[in-house]
């Protein structure tokens, strides 16, 4: 029987975790009532991690895991949990136990209403350093206002995704992942639930400050083109200055009043407008690269009717048929 529900639990270097997350999720579950599955993705670890895991698939059926090779990190371990994935729905879920298992059943129901997305936001984040909290607030303003505001403030990975947003994110093929931005790129009906983020349940956080630069880099890069374009805007303040200079000059000039000494300035504005400019525009055409070699689907089918056959959910599949 097909699982109803796919857990997905990235893990690195959890020997501390596994036993009781693994209890919280499975009592989840047992109440729900419904097959489910839960993948655990070792995503390298160097500790007891995936001994634990290969007990807990001897003791438990609807355990499912796969050892990585080599550590490749968490959008990665997730992304690798959604391809092998069978379940209606997909939970996401780390396993250090700062997203409660336990708010899963309200993601349910509002699965069960309609929603094709229900992400965690969250409304309390306890054990977490004023520093973390204050970088966090200012990315997500600066992540929003570079991405025309597409993007929900204070949530992560934790939410429940349903397999027909799944089949969209194992069509966007890019390297550089940044899951939460393509879930809300992939659009549908996506839904808030507030929930308070509770403390690691043992260890220490495995996502340092590099790691945090760099998937904010790589939500940055991955869904905004606007930072290819801003040596064109500047090149235009400078080019509005060479021209502003230059009619001074003019002015001066029919006054009697000429001065050399606007020469040089308006020559050092002209120089760093133009190479600045034509900055901007090779920029302007990078970013139409940028966007074709993504690969990502033109346009996602929600629904269809009166069709016979249904068409593709994806324009991609019809290209390659």
């Amino acid at each position: 029987m097909k699982p109803v529900f796919s857990l997905i639990v990235p893990c690195y270097n959890e020997e501390d975790c596994i036993r009781e997350t693994h209890r919280r999720l499975s009592a989840v579950m047992r109440d729900l009532a419904q097959p489910y599955e839960v993948l655990y993705i070792n995503d390298g670890s160097r500790d007891a991690t995936a001994g634990l895991l290969n007990d807990l698939a001897r003791e438990d059926k609807a355990v499912r895991v796969l050892h990585f090779a080599r550590n490749a990190g968490h959008q990665v371990a997730v992304s690798a949990g959604i391809d092998h994935a069978q379940g209606q729905a997909l939970v996401i879920i780390d396993a250090d136990l700062q997203d409660p298992p336990e708010v899963i059943p309200r993601m349910v129901e509002r699965w069960r209403a309609g929603a094709k997305v229900v992400y965690g936001q969250r409304r309390a984040r306890r054990g977490e350093s004023r520093f973390k909290l204050l970088t966090a607030r200012w990315y997500y303003r600066l992540l929003n206002s570079l991405a025309g505001g597409a993007f929900p403030r204070d949530t992560g990975d934790f939410r429940l995704v349903d397999h027909q947003v799944a089949e969209v994110i194992r069509a966007m093929p890019e390297r550089a992942r940044y899951l939460r931005g393509m879930f809300a790129w992939a659009g549908f009906e996506q839904e808030a639930l507030l929930y308070d983020r509770d403390a690691r349940f043992a260890g220490q956080t495995h996502y340092s400050l590099r790691k945090m630069l760099r998937l904010a880099a790589h939500g940055v890069l991955s869904f905004s083109e606007k930072p290819l374009l801003w040596p064109l805007w500047a090149g235009l303040v400078w080019l509005a200055v060479a021209l502003v200079l230059a009619l001074k000059a003019v002015v001066f000039f029919f006054l009697g009043r000429g001065n050399p000494g606007l020469l040089l300035p308006f020559l050092l504005c002209l120089g760093v407008g133009m190479v600045l400019s034509s900055l901007g525009i090779l920029g302007a055409y990078l970013a139409r690269v940028y966007d074709e070699v993504k690969g990502r689907p033109l346009y996602i089918v929600a629904d269809a009717r009166g069709f016979d056959p249904q068409p593709p959910p994806l324009h991609q599949a019809r290209r390659r048929a």
